[in-house]
């Protein structure tokens, strides 16, 4: 019966001295409105349970010591927003992310090639690969039947063309383009225009979409080395190595006490 006496008191204790903890002066300001308290009170029962602080000081002491690691994982928050911030400047076009990636190759990169670069994963490129390469084979087969000339050649070979392609050659044919291609030659639902699209469209396309996947891992390289801020990320590590400083500080000055603690029992 003292024994479960005992052990009730001892969980009483620690409980309680969970609570001064979590109403301490200093926790009731180190977790921002929008972050989880239950998270950092979670932080701050597990080194009660650590350092089992025995009166005011050391409580002091494990408050302050939840409060560096909870600043520190804000850190590195802080951190991956920066780089966060630094990876849309450099997908923005007047950056020419993509122009720097490609200055040892001869490559004319467009300025929207970024944003897909950054997304898409080394699978979905592989998709894309593939798309490109069905989507060019049905071109081609198209442009084959209107070479051959056979009857109703045109027909077929609209039909032949992948859904998105037929539907760009019909917005090319719709009348707010006044039957003319912009270098003025004339468009019409016949062999001669449908022939004219693929070689000055569709075939061209093809070839800068190549290039873009081909080319993806290294635009995808230029703008996650160019979203580093050097200042930014300066500024994250010196407030670091503040932390661990007062990390250090705070865990000499708890272990002295304790020790301190332990002599005085023991005399």
């Amino acid at each position: 019966m003292n024994v479960q006496k005992l052990q009730i008191e001892n969980t009483s204790t620690e409980v309680t001295r969970f609570n001064a903890l979590r109403h301490g002066i200093l926790s009731r300001y180190t977790v921002l409105p929008w972050e989880n308290e239950n998270e950092y009170l979670t932080l701050a029962e597990a080194l009660v349970n650590e350092h089992n602080p025995q009166g005011p000081t050391e409580e002091h002491l494990v408050e302050e010591l939840a409060g560096i690691l909870w600043r520190k994982q804000r850190l590195r928050l802080a951190e991956a927003a920066a780089h966060q911030q630094g990876l849309e400047n450099a997908a923005q076009p007047f950056r020419d992310t993509a122009k720097a990636a490609l200055v040892h190759l001869n490559v004319a990169a467009q300025k929207d090639w970024v944003s897909d670069s950054v997304r898409a994963t080394p699978e979905q490129t592989i998709d894309d690969i593939r798309d490109l390469h069905e989507d060019e084979a049905m071109t081609v087969n198209a442009l084959k039947i209107l070479d051959e000339g056979k009857k109703q050649s045109y027909e077929k070979a609209v039909a032949a063309l992948r859904a998105d392609s037929r539907k760009w050659w019909e917005e090319t044919l719709e009348p707010v383009q006044e039957g003319f291609d912009e270098d003025g030659t004339p468009t019409a639902q016949s062999v001669d225009g449908l022939r004219r699209f693929i070689k000055k469209e569709l075939l061209p396309w093809y070839e800068q979409r190549r290039k873009e996947l081909e080319n993806r891992h290294l635009i995808r390289a230029q703008a996650f080395g160019q979203s580093l801020d050097p200042n930014k990320l300066a500024g994250l590590a010196r407030y670091e190595v503040h932390l661990d400083r007062k990390l250090e500080k705070m865990l000499s000055m708890l272990f002295r006490l304790k020790e301190l603690g332990r002599k005085v029992d023991e005399g």
